[in-house]
Order: C-alpha cells, then sequence, then structure tokens
C-alpha cells in the first residue's frame, strides 16, 4: 500500500513538473514567434529604409555644393531631417515590439496600434499592387496588452500581403463595437485557403506555404495563427476565418469589452 502511495506521489510530482515545463515552453513559442514576425517584417524593412537613407547622401551632398543657396540648403536639410525622423520611428516601432514583455492589459487606441503596425512594417503595399483600406473609428479602445495586439495583427497583415502576391488585391482592415464586445476584420482578395485546409489553421505546425520559391520570399513555420489564436484565448477572446479558394479570406477577432 505504502508503495503504491509513494509511487502516486512520484506520479503527480512528475506530472507537474511537466505541466511547468509545457508552461514555459509555451511562453517561449509565443516570444520566438513575435521574432519570427519581426524577421519576416525586415525582409521588407530592409530595402524600404534604404529608401530613407540613401537620399540623405544626395541632400548632404546637394546642401555642400551649393552653401551659398540658402534656400537650397534649408529645403534639404529639411530633407533630411524628416527622412531621419521617419527611419527613427520605424526602427522604435520595432524594438518596442520587440522587446513588449509587459502583460499588463490597458485601454488602447485600436487606429493607433494598426498605424504602428505599418509603420514598422516600413512598407507602401501600393508598390505590391495592393490597397490599404482602413475602416476603424478614431475612438475606438481595446482592453489588452498592446505589443501582443499588435502581433496578432501583423501576422494576419503579412499573411494578406503573401496571399495577393504577386497580383495585387485588396487588403481591408475594419473593426466596430457592440454591446459588449469590439469586432476586428482583417479581410484580403487574395488566394483564398482550401477547404480541407480551414480546420486545421489555427493549429500549430500546419502550414500552407511550404514553398520556399513563394511570392512573399519565405515559407511558413506554421505557428503563426496558432500564435494568434493563443493570444486572443488569452485575451478571452476568439478568432475565426471565411475563406473561398479564389475569393480571399476574412479572418474575425473579437475582443471583450474591458474596463
Amino acid at each position: 500500500m505504502t508503495s503504491i502511495i509513494e509511487k502516486r506521489v512520484c506520479l503527480h510530482r512528475k506530472l507537474a513538473n511537466q505541466q511547468e515545463q509545457n508552461s514555459a515552453l509555451k511562453a517561449d513559442v509565443i516570444q520566438l514567434q513575435a521574432l519570427a514576425n519581426l524577421g519576416t517584417a525586415s525582409y521588407m524593412i530592409a530595402h524600404e529604409i534604404n529608401n530613407l537613407l540613401t537620399p540623405l547622401a544626395s541632400y548632404a551632398d546637394l546642401a555642400l555644393q551649393n552653401p551659398e543657396d540658402k534656400l537650397l540648403v534649408e529645403k534639404a536639410l529639411r530633407k533630411t531631417v524628416r527622412n531621419c525622423e521617419r527611419a527613427t520611428k520605424v526602427m522604435e516601432s520595432m524594438l518596442a515590439m520587440a522587446n513588449g514583455q509587459t502583460n499588463e492589459k490597458e485601454n488602447t487606441q485600436l487606429i493607433s496600434l494598426v498605424e504602428d503596425v505599418f509603420t514598422c512594417l516600413c512598407r507602401d503595399f501600393a508598390k505590391d499592387g495592393i490597397t490599404v483600406e482602413i475602416q476603424i473609428p478614431e475612438g475606438l479602445t481595446v482592453w489588452a496588452v498592446p505589443v501582443q495586439i499588435q502581433q496578432v495583427l501583423m501576422n494576419l497583415i503579412l499573411n494578406a500581403r503573401d496571399a495577393m502576391l504577386p497580383r495585387g488585391g485588396i487588403l481591408t482592415i475594419k473593426a466596430a463595437e457592440n454591446a459588449d464586445s469590439v469586432c476586428i476584420e482583417v479581410r484580403d482578395t487574395g488566394s483564398g485557403v482550401e477547404p480541407a485546409n480551414l480546420e486545421n489553421i489555427f493549429k500549430s505546425f500546419f502550414t500552407t506555404k511550404a514553398d520556399e520559391n513563394s511570392p512573399s520570399g519565405y515559407s511558413g513555420s506554421g505557428l503563426g495563427l496558432a500564435f494568434c489564436k493563443r493570444i486572443i484565448d488569452a485575451h478571452n477572446g476568439c478568432i475565426s476565418v471565411e475563406s473561398k479558394p479564389g475569393e480571399g479570406s476574412t479572418f474575425q477577432i473579437t475582443l471583450p469589452v474591458g474596463e
């Protein structure tokens, strides 16, 4: 009898240890996915940052060659300052998203979160033939951990862009508040998802982007949407998708209204 009790106690200890290790691994996956998002975004960022920095040398050279033309020098310096400020804002957005360790929820302007994501991506989607339509009321707030919702939005926006390459399309981000929740939609007019894949789309390591020669330049890890679901679940919300091949996809996030 004593032996059975000891074995049971030992099994409980092992189970508790495994549950603790599992929780730690899940936390690591969330952090790694956040960094993976930034790694994906850096594929575009490197090119766009170069577009911001390259003219700086031209502006400086122009000012040095025409020191007597005060109007020209002032114009060149103003453009230099403007490009530097934009580059700085992009870097600050990236660092904030990479280092966002806080788990404290707060009332945050949703439109600001979306704008910060596009600032971090530093990509004019029009260059990819994609029209971005943002339909979010100015005063609409969400009760959430800001950096985590930004990561979810970045995942969905990058997926939408990938689905619409190389032919382009329309990316629509809209939101509205109901009686007890905020509904956010991210819709694209891309390639869509096969019906057989929809039931697995939020599972870890499931990906439909296995082609390394995909238009976006990268293949999927199968963690992005699983990461999104984990974050939304932690906010007591829900995330769902509607999609048809050739007609695009619509991801819908519902978050409860907080304090």
